[in-house]
Formats: structure tokens, sequence, C-alpha cells
């Protein structure tokens, strides 16, 4: 059997701030932002608390930094959103379920989400940074798909402005699991879930019944 290949020195430091935002995001998610201490952070690691601030000056940079990396699949998932062909019905579909499996069903992007709500008020710049790089774009697609969709006849007249009713229940589902994991909600049916929320969305929409 071959040796596994040792990471060089050179390697481990390109790894360590990575290491180090993914150690974050666990004990952020387990004590909260007052409740997390960096030596804990550090011990997840396997190094020492001044490393910890070699990369990242203080926890609030910590922090904001860590909900920035977490957040990241939100742009990769705008640009799938982009490559999409077929109706507007199609290409809507296909984003609402691409949002249900990224918030709903992935756990970092779930913790992530109780953390924007538990913690937003002591880092008010960071969330609306959040939202305008990473929500409103996915809002903003919703937006032309939907205004696109009326313009063809596909769908009927609807107020765009209050689109973000359309993505509510993924929200909902996913805000439901955080407060009762699967005590009270269980999880989800993925398929039997959005087959029930595309029916109701797409009574709404179209132009004509579905």
């Amino acid at each position: 059997m071959a040796a596994q290949k040792k990471i060089t020195r050179a390697e481990q430091k390109a790894l360590r701030p990575i290491q180090i935002l993914d150690a974050a995001f666990e004990e952020f998610v387990r004590c909260g932002f007052a409740g997390t201490r960096v030596e804990d952070i550090a011990d997840r690691v396997g190094v020492t608390k001044g490393t910890v601030y070699v990369y990242f000056e203080t926890k609030e940079k910590l922090f904001e930094a860590m909900i920035h990396h977490f957040s990241v699949p939100f742009q990769e998932l705008l640009g799938i959103t982009e490559s999409l062909s077929g109706s507007a019905t199609d290409r809507l579909i296909s984003i609402l379920g691409l949002l249900y499996e990224q918030i709903a069903e992935d756990r970092t992007t779930r913790e992530l989400t109780r953390l924007v709500i538990a913690e937003g008020h002591r880092f008010p710049d960071l969330i609306d940074r959040h939202h305008d790089q990473f929500i409103e774009p996915i809002i903003a697609k919703v937006d032309s798909l939907i205004l696109e969709g009326v313009a063809s006849g596909e769908f009927r007249e609807v107020p765009v402005e209050f689109s973000e009713i359309v993505v509510a229940p993924i929200l909902t589902t996913t805000v439901l699991r955080l407060i009762f994991d699967d005590r009270r909600v269980p999880t989800p049916n993925k398929e039997a879930f959005l087959q029930a929320y595309f029916d109701l969305l797409l009574n709404g929409l179209l132009a004509k019944p579905h």
C-alpha cells in the first residue's frame, strides 16, 4: 500500500485559514458568538490561540470571515441559474428546487441561517452585505423570471414586488427545522414537499390552472 503523501509546511500554512474557519463555524453554531472562545476554536484545529489571531485579528473579524466563507455556495448557485434553459416555469421550478436543496437540506446553510438570525443585531453591516451579495441576486433572478413569464403570457399578472412570497415556504421549513430539529418537525420528504410546493405556486402564477 502506497504511503500517504505528507503535506508540506507551505501547504499546511495555506490550508490553515480554511481549517480555522471550519472550526469557528462549529463553535459559533454550538455556543453562539458571545459564548464562543477563540481558544476552543484553536483547540479544534490543533493550534494556539495566537495562531488564530495571526489570520483573523479579532473574534468579530473571524465571525465575519466565517459568514462570508460559508455563503459562497449562494454565488455558485446563482451561476448555475444563469445556465438554465426552458420555459419560465421550468427555470423557476429548477431554481426553487436548487434553493430547497441548498437551504433546507444542507446542514451548513441551515446553521448559517440560524447564525444570521441570532447574531444579525450585532453585525448589521455584515448582514446587509450578506443580503446584497448573496440573497438579493437570487430574489432578483426570481423577479426576472416572473416578469418574463408575465410578458410571454405564461404567467398571469402578479405583484412581482412581493416575490419573496415565492421562496417563503423554503425559509419557513428551514426555520421550523432549526427550532424543533426532528422532535416536532420531521425531516420532510423532498419529493412530496416540492410537488405540493410547486402545485400551489403554479396554480397561483400560471395564466391557465396547472
